[in-house]
């Protein structure tokens, strides 16, 4: 089936004529569209652009501050200040607001464990409850010298006690640096060193798909490299032994569980650092990400209601599948979805343990409203086959959600069609953790959706097209993505490295953010995300991105996933790699069942795109190198495709072994 058609022009571009208007009854289902019509967008969407001072106040105005601001905004670019001089604290807001507003008896959060010997382990957290467990850890803190403005470094899997964590450093004034708990010790060792944290929370172990991810030992290995650790707060989730240094280690049980539930918030400047999050680079160090209190506490509530549509007091449940360490479960697990008063659904596990129904279970028995979740993921779910989702219920589902790179054509029409039943609008999200929220996305009830297509800019972001010289490009044309004027949750630095900050965003385009990626806008204005611009790839001069190859080679019924990278070519200066995972009933038998793929492959490529597209090379593998997070590093391939080895930053791999099948070492 063909799912895109492309000409093979200078300028490339993924023309997609399917088009997905709200389903009739959305409205009434989902407990009201915050947002009905694009009328109604348009005008909102204008105001917050030509008044940003008077939306943006607006929406912070709804939030509780023990001093209001002098000023909303403040801009010497690069540098933004947001609600200049107003004090807050996002936990008071988070959670003690509801219980203040009468609501403490409501469920705040969903927690459900791994599987193990039967039926997985469920904990529900009311905000009352919440409130004393986040006290309780807080007043701990501080026992521990934990003070207002300290960085305190988080390493745990997806437990409740992860936002508790969280929500406690935000209490009393101490930012968190969460580091996703499948990362090695030296990447440990690197964000403990460069945060300067003195200060750790760990757990015993975690589960992952019945094994023990090593918490405790992997922080252990982590501080014989650095000495900046004073104290480590230890989780006891599995119970098993680990080793233990005294006067550093403390049980969790034991300096937690005891304490008051008394412990006021701490009221902090909205421009105090309320977290730090590191991102890899293709080169270098990771990147220690600056986020604030008050902007990015009115942003990150207002996109996860709007785009997600939540609604309090209407059974809604949603559910995010990302892990925390990420920053989609800071923005869109925590912080965005609590001060809206709809449950939020934390998850520990793998979507295919104990089986590939575990997601469609849980919605089903956890009556999922809303649910956001990885292409990626969906892709995989493709390849697990139909008969996982059609067993199971899925009806309460009212909105998907997808997150982390674009999705392909094919992948969004099985989301929608398999998951959604054809009656959930698909909110394609486009964001970084630098960005701290959604920048460019459908909104449900407003928005036409496009397979493909993140569609328009949220409400406040100055999304423009322009070419290396900073110049807007008109309709049909694509460039260089780049955002022309601050938005409240906004980066606000790297975190010791003010060089590199400038360098990395501000730099290549004058005054404007660029967010290094590649896209294009049609004809209707929607936005199209062609990959980052090291995956633009120039053959023999003519310029095509990355993520239509991928769609072109994906819409072919053999393949699964599909990553594109360039590669050196005598002739055309770069040609293309493409590495392929396949359905497992086309996987070739034998070299010439090989060799015949590949070439109908090749010929289907060039039907969708143009001969000028067709791969020069094409690789079968059973699995993509991918971070934890499950974006493919491309920048890994490309190296593999070159034929090369240098010393990269692989922190973020999932799993070594498949660089090592790729290259033929195993």
């Amino acid at each position: 089936m063909t799912e895109t058609k492309t000409s093979a022009a200078i300028e490339s571009v993924l023309t997609e004529e399917r088009v997905f208007h709200t389903p009739a009854g959305f409205s009434e289902a989902i407990g009201g569209a915050y947002v009905e019509s694009m009328e109604d967008y348009e005008r909102q969407y204008q105001r917050s652009i030509d008044d940003p001072e008077g939306f943006w106040g607006e929406a912070a105005s709804e939030f509780d501050w023990m001093r209001p601001w002098d000023r909303v905004l403040e801009w010497n670019c690069p540098d933004a200040k947001w609600f200049v001089g107003g004090q807050t604290n996002i936990c008071h807001n988070c959670v003690d607001r509801q219980v203040d507003q009468g609501h403490g008896d409501e469920v705040a959060i969903i927690w459900e464990g791994e599987p193990m010997d039967g039926a997985p382990e469920v904990r529900t957290f009311t905000y009352r409850e919440l409130r004393d467990e986040v006290s309780r850890c807080a007043n701990a803190l501080k026992k521990l010298g934990v003070k207002k403005g300290d960085i305190v470094t988080i390493y745990l899997g997806m437990v409740p006690e992860l936002a508790v964590a969280m929500l406690a450093c935000a209490r009393i004034g101490a930012a968190h640096s969460v580091i996703f708990g499948g990362f090695s010790a030296q990447a440990i060792a690197d964000r403990v060193e460069d945060a300067r944290s003195r200060f750790l929370i760990t757990g015993d172990g975690a589960w992952r798909r019945g094994s023990v991810v090593p918490l405790k030992e992997n922080v252990d290995q982590a501080l014989e490299m650095t000495d900046h650790v004073e104290h480590v707060l230890v989780l006891k989730r599995i119970g098993n032994d680990v080793d233990w240094k005294d006067g550093r280690d403390h049980w969790w049980h034991d300096v937690v569980d005891g304490e008051s539930t008394e412990c006021p918030c701490e009221p902090v400047d909205s421009e105090h650092m309320l977290f730090l999050l590191y991102t890899s680079g293709s080169t270098g160090k990771p990147k220690g990400i600056i986020h604030t209190t008050g902007g990015y506490m009115v942003y990150a509530a207002l996109t996860a209601r709007t785009v997600f549509n939540l609604v309090p007091d209407r059974g809604q449940v949603y559910w995010c599948t990302a892990d925390i360490g990420w920053v989609t479960g800071h923005s869109y697990i925590v912080y965005g979805v609590l001060p809206n008063r709809v449950p939020t659904f934390m998850f520990e596990g793998a979507p295919n343990h104990p089986d590939p129904g575990r997601f469609w279970d849980v919605v089903e028995r956890h009556k999922v409203t809303q649910f956001y979740t990885a292409p990626t993921a969906i892709r995989a779910f493709m390849k697990w086959g139909d008969e996982h989702v059609e067993k199971h219920d899925l009806s309460s589902l009212k909105v998907l959600g997808t997150v982390g790179e674009p999705i392909n054509p094919e992948a969004w029409m099985w989301y929608h069609k398999k998951i959604g039943g054809e009656r959930c609008p698909i909110v394609d999200t486009w964001w970084q953790t630098e960005t701290g929220g959604h920048m460019i996305t459908p909104l449900p009830g407003a928005t036409p959706t496009v397979p493909g297509s993140c569609t328009r800019p949220f409400f406040g972001i100055d999304a423009v097209i322009v070419d290396e010289h900073g110049e807007e490009q008109p309709l049909g044309s694509g460039g260089l993505l780049a955002i022309r004027s601050p938005w409240p949750a906004m980066l606000r630095g790297i975190y010791g490295d003010r060089e590199r900050f400038v360098d990395t965003y501000w730099k290549r385009i004058k005054g404007m953010y660029f967010a290094g990626d590649g896209a294009r806008r049609d004809e209707r204005g929607n936005f199209w995300i062609m990959g980052r611009v090291d995956d633009v790839i120039n053959v023999s001069g003519h310029r095509l991105g990355t993520m239509e190859v991928e769609s072109a080679l994906v819409s072919h019924e053999a393949v699964v996933e599909a990553a594109v990278v360039g590669m050196p070519h005598e002739i055309k200066g770069t040609g293309i790699a493409a590495f392929c995972t396949l359905e497992p009933s086309r996987k070739p038998a034998d070299a010439e069942a090989t060799k015949a793929l590949i070439k109908e492959l090749r010929q289907h490529v060039g039907v969708e795109i143009g001969a000028i597209a067709k791969p020069d090379v094409i690789r079968f593998t059973d699995a993509m190198p991918k971070t934890r997070s499950g974006k493919i590093m491309r920048r890994l391939l490309r190296d593999i495709a070159a034929g090369v080895e240098r010393e990269q930053d692989m922190s973020t791999l999932e799993d070594k072994n498949v660089l090592a099948q790729l290259r033929g070492e195993s």
